[in-house]
């Protein structure tokens, strides 16, 4: 069972080795603490505001297929699934059952234990039929959400970028991933207050890298969480390829 969890302890060692030959890897270093321009209120601002688009014609496939190697541009095209990729990132006390080069962070990661940001509680990670499941990496931005709000005029190609870009992507837990399914801030949030304005911050840089825009409704849902968080930045790719922590 998940447990509550109030601070992320810092990663320790990259890699140890042990008597089974499987490799214990601690993922990349946590948030820079630099808050660069432009804030997540000006890009709030920025944001077109429309109504959602009608769901006719949405599809898991029109964002191609599910966990491909298609993010080269952050860390190179390492023959692992985004979601190892994600999974190597977001857990700690990770232990590896294979690695691209002896001296990368990312595996095929066949334990861990995951300190989820949305709930606030920490969980382990076994690889099975049955267990995998239940740490799920979810879209910030969902694909049901982005395809009424603007992801229908987008390229597959670039469909494909967003399902498998790191910004728009954070590890959590099985029922904080179905309580959310395809809701936007209006009318979800993560459970955890303490990662409410780094999530919708998440969701603006999401949104404006991919012409996304929101719905009213969403924009001063959005607006409410961020007066209480007005120096908030934007997400960068530095952040978003780092371990997601909360405090």
């Amino acid at each position: 069972m998940p447990t509550p969890h109030n601070s992320v302890p810092p990663a320790t060692s990259r890699s140890a080795s042990n008597n089974t030959g499987v490799q214990s890897v601690s993922p990349t270093a946590g948030w820079r603490s630099a808050r660069p321009d432009p804030s997540a209120r000006s890009a709030l601002e920025a944001l077109a505001v429309k109504g959602r688009a009608p769901k006719t014609g949405f599809s898991r496939r029109q964002f191609g297929a599910a966990w491909t190697d298609a993010n080269q541009a952050h860390w190179g095209e390492n023959s692992l699934s985004t979601r190892e990729d994600i999974l190597s990132r977001d857990l700690v006390d990770v232990l590896c059952k294979y690695r691209v080069t002896k001296a990368s962070p990312h595996c095929v990661v066949q334990s861990g234990q995951l300190h989820d940001p949305y709930t606030g509680m920490s969980i382990g990670f076994v690889r099975g039929s049955e267990t995998s499941t239940l740490v799920p990496v979810d879209h910030v931005v969902s694909l049901g959400d982005a395809w009424q709000k603007g992801a229908q005029q987008l390229s597959t190609i670039e469909r494909t970028n967003f399902a498998n870009d790191p910004l728009n992507l954070i590890t959590t837990t099985r029922v904080a991933n179905l309580a959310k399914r395809d809701s936007d801030a209006a009318t979800w949030l993560v459970p955890n207050r303490h990662f409410r304005c780094s999530y919708v911050a998440r969701q603006i840089a999401v949104k404006t890298r991919y012409r996304l825009w929101v719905t009213d409704a969403e924009k001063q849902a959005m607006s409410r969480v961020l007066s209480r968080c007005p120096n908030e930045s934007a997400t960068t790719d530095v952040q978003a390829t780092s371990r997601t922590t909360w405090s």
